[in-house]
């Protein structure tokens, strides 16, 4: 008789813990590599926020600029 699908994942999952047991550093490169995709999505996360604040502050600050000098030019007309 054929084993269901669950009984074979789970004799895989305890082959793996078997071979893992003998193989702490695979398993301490496993934590580590987990860690940095965690590590890399936040640092990225909170780039792009930062990015996104600086490009809006970059906006207001040439509009700004835009209508101080739009106020200082004196048209021809009008000496």
């Amino acid at each position: 008789m054929n084993p269901s699908p669950v009984e074979e994942i789970g004799q895989t999952a305890r082959s793996l813990l078997d071979i893992l047991k003998d193989q702490p550093a695979t398993v301490a490169s496993i934590a580590v590599n987990a860690a940095l995709i965690v590590f890399i999505f936040y640092a990225l996360a909170g780039a792009a926020a930062f990015r996104e604040t600086l490009i809006k502050q970059n906006y207001e600050y040439q509009r700004e600029v835009s209508q101080l000098l739009a106020k200082c030019i004196i048209p021809e007309g009008h000496k």
